[in-house]
Order: structure tokens, then C-alpha cells, then sequence
């Protein structure tokens, strides 16, 4: 058999499996859906973490068993916070209500998302918004859509025209990395021309790859944050590295993703 053929019978394998992934996270974001719209009360932590963990797990029902049917050797990202390289082979890295805590506060920046990562590369994603009805999806080679239309980034290239966005990697975070959040913020206030703070990273990287903002960065940050945008992105035409402009991997300390033009201009904030 020919390396095109071979190539070409690949593709299409996982062209099928992200048409299933997508129909999976829309069938997770339905039942995540059914338990918005109620503020959730919690009194400690541990009720936090009860909460969190209940909508976890039903979308989590729906999703291990669907994804683990399409790539029965895949493994499985057990923790979404989880970050660095991942051993060789194939594995889902999901996030089963990625931007939770606001669920539970009846906000509505929240989705539901499936990665296939292959060799510490990310191949497909699929991103469903279940209060908009929008899937976003990307396959290595053949772009980035929305509910099958193509994405592209913006075309500024000027920062000061742009608006541009970060996030907060987790709670608890080392006081090393909030204060360097703190820093890059002041900046981006004097060279950008609007910056946006919220959670969770993923919303924010469809966004740049829907061309709506501009550029996205972050320090620290899981896997499952990060992989599905940054396929998006890439696929969108926009560019990825860390935050000093180097090749961005799972195992970076930042992230930045932006459109060409004004990438330059962002790792020169960043990097003061």
C-alpha cells in the first residue's frame, strides 16, 4: 500500500471519529444543560468540590463510554488539571464541563470538550457550547469550523487595535506565577486596547480563532485548558508559542496564542 493511500485511509479515520467525538459532547453538553440555571450554594470547600464533581460525572457517563468505543487503545486523562507531556500513543484529554464553577454560579461561559491527542499532538477537537448550540471542531490538516463553517483568525496587526484576553490556570496557583499574571495584565492595559479576564482559557481560544479577539495567553495551565484551542487556533491560521515566542508544548510554563500580526507585538509585552 502507497504512504498516500495510507495517509489518505488515516484521514479519513479520524475525520469519522471527530464527527462521532462532536455528536458525543453535544449529547454530554444536553445533560450538563438540564442542570443549569439554579445558583448552586456552597458553605466549604468540600461542598465545592462535591458540586464540581456531580456534573463532572454526568457528562463524564456519556462521554468515556462513546469515546472509548471510537479509540478502544486510547488512554485516558484521568485528572483535566493535569499538565506535561503525556507517554506515546493515543489519549482522550476532556474536559467534561470545562469552565464548571461557572455552571454552578448559573454563568454561562461553559462547555464540553474532547481532544485526541497522538504523540503528545493534538489531532482532533471537538468543542460544544450547550446554552449557544455551537460546535466548535478542528482536525490536524483540514481546519477549523463552526457547526461545519470554515474559521479563520483576525487580520489586525497593530496591538493597539486588539483586543486580547487571559485567564487564570487554576485556583490555588503559586504566588509566583498569579503575580506574573498581575504583571502581564498592567501591560497588555498600556499596549492593548482591551484586555479581558475571565475563565475558562478554552471560550477565549475560540474566540481568537473565530477571529473576535486577537490574542490569548496564559501562565501555567492543564492540558485539557490548552490542547483543544490550540489545535483551533493553529487550524484557524493563527500562531502558537509560549509566551517568549519559543515552540509552545504541554510542558511550557506559558501559552500564547494570537493572529499573525500582531504575535510579534505580544511577545514583546509579555516578555518586559
Amino acid at each position: 500500500m502507497s504512504e498516500t493511500l495510507q495517509t489518505t485511509e488515516l484521514a479519513a479515520s479520524d475525520a469519522d471519529v471527530l464527527a462521532r467525538t462532536a455528536i458525543a459532547v453535544r449529547e454530554a453538553g444536553s445533560a450538563l444543560r438540564e442542570r443549569f440555571g439554579e445558583v448552586v450554594r456552597y458553605r466549604t470547600r468540600e461542598e465545592l468540590m462535591r458540586a464540581l464533581a456531580a456534573n463532572d460525572d454526568t457528562a463524564l457517563d456519556i462521554l468515556r463510554p462513546r469515546l472509548a468505543r471510537l479509540r478502544p487503545d486510547a488512554r485516558w486523562v484521568e485528572d483535566e488539571l493535569d499538565g506535561g507531556a503525556l507517554p506515546p500513543g493515543e489519549w482522550w484529554v476532556v474536559d467534561p464541563a470545562e469552565g464548571n464553577v461557572n455552571h454552578l454560579h448559573a454563568l454561562p461561559e461553559w462547555a464540553v470538550t474532547a481532544t485526541l491527542v497522538r504523540d503528545n499532538q493534538p489531532v482532533l477537537t471537538a468543542v460544544h457550547l450547550p446554552l449557544t448550540g455551537e460546535t466548535y471542531t478542528a482536525l490536524t490538516g483540514m481546519g477549523a469550523h463552526l457547526d461545519g463553517r470554515p474559521l479563520r483568525v483576525s487580520q489586525t496587526a497593530d496591538l493597539g487595535l486588539s483586543i486580547v484576553a487571559t485567564s487564570q490556570a487554576r485556583p490555588d496557583e503559586d504566588e509566583k506565577v498569579v503575580r506574573r499574571v498581575g504583571a502581564s495584565i498592567t501591560a497588555m492595559l498600556f499596549d492593548a486596547l482591551v484586555v479581558r479576564t475571565a475563565v475558562p482559557a478554552t471560550l477565549h481560544l475560540l474566540n481568537v480563532a473565530a477571529g473576535r479577539i486577537d490574542a490569548f495567553w496564559q501562565f501555567a495551565g492543564a492540558r485539557a485548558d490548552l490542547l483543544p484551542g490550540a489545535l483551533l487556533v493553529t487550524e484557524a491560521g493563527g500562531r502558537i508559542s509560549d509566551a517568549e515566542g519559543r515552540p509552545w508544548t504541554p510542558q511550557s510554563e506559558s501559552f500564547l496564542a494570537a493572529a499573525p500580526g500582531v504575535h510579534a507585538e505580544a511577545v514583546a509585552t509579555l516578555s518586559r
